[in-house]
């Protein structure tokens, strides 16, 4: 179908553009869309303060596909192996809401072990997605085989879940005090109220299941990276690239919401290292450009402060939030040059 798709605007190509480019136009701009899907998973944390585990809650949010659709635009040399030149690019993502995959929360609140304590599982709906990307560089020519270009990116990610029916395990508790055994993120309590002693989570738990929205998830990412590309026109008509971005800029503002327990913890996080390699196959004609892009984005888990609200106002939790996030990204573009 892809292979259908080329040679339809080839044939275009070569029609609707008898001329080639001026010799004397060195910079051209290119728009572009693209049609893509992300497979991976959102994480949320929260990390312990009395409890034995190494994470006092782990939720995880899947996206096993989301599709997107992109629109991008590129300034930069029409040649790229002729001379050293300025480079940058634009793109926005908007994602096609639906169900993903699964949305899986887990709790380790004994102060006996680091056994896990609750498990429940729901229907992971994508409520939006969005993301926004802006790159800079300078491409330098490596005599005639390959360019370098030294990049600068700032990224902004928007993801927002739903977690839809489903079931819980909830292991028998020995002792504690229920106050401050009902939330996860709570403040206030001592360690004396903390020593909380759970039954093994298989030895006759509590069994619930829920019928529609249980919890609600969004996070805000916002990145700065630097890195570099390696492109090759070795074998022209086809142009391949590869290209790394690293850094550890990372900030992320989430907001979960227990919707059955009327509970809203806000989450402020950051320094979360972040890695992206990406590559690029690309057939080039006179005008256009067909490209199939493969990328994976990792950001590793953060750490910062929770506010929570439980419907008397927000008070800062002595437990810390993390988020985290990690997928793959597959694409196929069609690029103008105009």
């Amino acid at each position: 179908m892809i292979l259908v798709i080329i040679f339809f605007f080839n044939k275009a190509d070569n029609f609707i553009f008898c001329q080639e480019l001026p010799p004397d136009k060195s910079y051209g701009l290119s728009i572009g869309a693209s049609f893509g899907s992300i497979f991976g998973n959102s994480l949320e944390l929260v990390y312990p303060v009395y409890t034995k585990g190494e994470y006092l809650s782990e939720l995880i949010w899947e996206m096993n596909p989301v599709f997107y659709f992109d629109l991008n635009i590129d300034f930069k040399r029409n040649d790229l192996m002729s001379a050293p030149g300025f480079f940058s690019s634009v793109s926005f993502k908007i994602g096609i809401p639906g169900y993903s995959g699964i949305h899986q929360n887990r709790d380790w609140m004994s102060t006996e072990n680091s056994d896990l304590t609750h498990f429940s599982s729901h229907k992971n709906m994508l409520r939006d997605f969005y993301s926004a990307d802006a790159v800079i560089g300078l491409s330098i020519p490596v005599r005639s085989w390959f360019y370098v270009t030294p990049l600068i990116s700032g990224s902004w990610m928007h993801f927002a879940f739903s977690g839809v029916d489903g079931s819980g395990k909830y292991a028998r508790l020995k002792t504690c005090n229920p106050d401050c055994s009902l939330a996860s993120h709570t403040s206030g309590c001592t360690s004396d109220d903390y020593s909380s002693a759970y039954y093994p989570i298989d030895y006759f738990p509590h069994l619930y299941s829920f019928s529609g929205e249980v919890i609600r998830y969004k996070q805000d990412w916002f990145l700065a990276a630097f890195g570099f590309n390696i492109g090759t026109e070795i074998l022209h008509p086809f142009l391949f690239e590869f290209s790394f971005l690293l850094s550890p800029f990372t900030y992320c503002a989430a907001v979960d919401e227990h919707l059955e327990r009327g509970i809203v913890f806000n989450d402020y996080t950051a320094w979360g290292f972040y890695i992206e390699p990406k590559g690029h196959v690309s057939y080039v004609s006179r005008y256009l450009t067909y490209s199939l892009g493969f990328s994976y984005k990792y950001i590793g888990r953060t750490k910062g402060s929770t506010y929570v609200n439980e419907g008397f106002g927000f008070y800062k939790s002595y437990n810390e939030a993390g988020a985290g996030l990690s997928f793959f990204d597959i694409s196929f573009s069609l690029k103008i040059r105009i």
